[in-house]
């Protein structure tokens, strides 16, 4: 198959995987799609280290890096004077202290503090370019942008390295802004999608982005975790399709085993949009945790990002870590980032098959096509 992100790109398949973990990121382009690493997770060293890692994977093949840059972010964020956790309000930190104690999590939590200011400043437009620095040494095919415009600095190292720019958007304006900003490829994100999602479906909002911003190209994104699927949003007019969620549950995927388990066992109906976990409205499994948060009397209301991300992922890791040992409230709590296709992954397998069996399917699904039109 070649569309033109295919010629462009050197892909095989147009088939996009976003993942925090690198060993997806490897499979699926060693399978002839295109891995993208989210950068968010790392700080520079680390990511350096993924990065050199996948290199020594895929054998000179193309894949991507994607960082978060939020248009909007709490104002501590960019005061350097200020450590983050310190800005967290104590009425934040004693409902968190309050929901593991009301549900028995017993394991023992990490300070946030002496790494907070690093991870929370990933999400600003200097804390992004720091890790866009590290990504274009290593030999990337794309760079992408996700929550707001690509910073112009972004833009200007992409394009001395000669790598494009992606951007992912929720509406029609959104996408006209990131073209705009400078981005050389769109992916069109639905609400069904998991992370960070706007409120528009993928089936209304990828045939409005690719009129609105053609000849740009435009890939979509939100509820594909097939080959039929992504034969429709292609019938959309989309040039490939970003997928996330289906990786969540394959044999290399970060996702822990408890969260694997739930994700395994949940229908389509299990996940929300929520602020809960980051600050901003994010797809994720529905638990106590977004329950408590949203609806809870006790709730004092979701912080901005990045400081409801820094209080939520230092409480989640001790209740991940609680959840592994079985005990109930912290599996009641635990919950993951996943989008609506979650009520399609019913196994565990590894990357690779998945790449292949979309592909499959996705050639069965034209053939039918095909024949419909004869």
């Amino acid at each position: 198959m070649r569309t033109a992100i295919c010629e462009r790109l050197g892909i095989e398949f147009p088939l996009f995987a976003f993942s925090h973990c690198r060993d997806v990121v490897a499979a699926v382009t060693n399978a002839g799609g295109f891995g993208v690493l989210g950068a968010v997770a790392y700080s520079p060293d680390q990511l350096d280290t993924e990065l050199t890692w996948l290199d020594g994977q895929v054998g000179g093949r193309p894949y991507g890096v994607d960082v978060l840059v939020p248009g909007k972010v709490d104002p501590s964020a960019h005061d350097r004077r200020v450590h983050l956790m310190d800005a967290v309000p104590d009425r934040h930190r004693d409902f968190v202290t309050h929901l593991l104690a009301k549900y028995g999590v017993s394991a023992p939590g990490r300070p946030m503090t002496p790494v907070a200011d690093e991870i929370g400043r990933r999400v600003t437009a200097s804390g992004a370019t720091g890790l866009i620095d590290v990504a274009l040494k290593h030999r990337i095919g794309l760079i992408a942008s996700a929550l707001g415009p690509p910073p112009p600095e972004m833009v200007s190292r992409a394009r001395e390295a000669g790598v494009p720019v992606a951007a992912l958007v929720g509406t029609v304006e959104h996408a006209r802004r990131q073209v705009a900003a400078g981005a050389d490829l769109i992916v069109a994100q639905g609400t069904e999608a998991g992370g960070h999602t706007g409120e528009i479906s993928t089936l209304v909002l990828v045939p409005q982005v690719v009129d609105a911003v053609g000849p740009i190209p435009v890939l979509a994104a939100g509820g594909i975790a097939s080959g039929r699927q992504m034969a429709a949003a292609m019938a959309l007019g989309a040039e490939g399709v970003w997928c996330g969620s289906v990786w969540l549950t394959t044999e290399e995927a970060e996702t822990s085993p408890a969260v694997k388990q739930k994700m395994l066992a949940a229908s389509s109906l299990d996940t929300v949009r929520s602020r809960s976990r980051t600050g901003k409205p994010a797809r994720q499994l529905k638990s106590a945790w977004t329950e408590e948060w949203d609806a809870g009397q006790e709730s004092p209301g979701p912080l901005g990002m990045p400081l409801q991300m820094l209080l939520a992922e230092g409480a989640m890791g001790r209740i991940v870590a609680a959840a592994e040992k079985g005990e109930p409230g912290a599996l009641e709590l635990a919950n993951y980032f996943v989008g609506q296709v979650v009520g399609q992954l019913d196994r565990v397998r590894p990357a690779r098959d998945v790449v292949y069996e979309m592909i499959a399917e996705f050639g069965d699904a034209v053939e039918r096509l095909r024949r419909l039109s004869e």
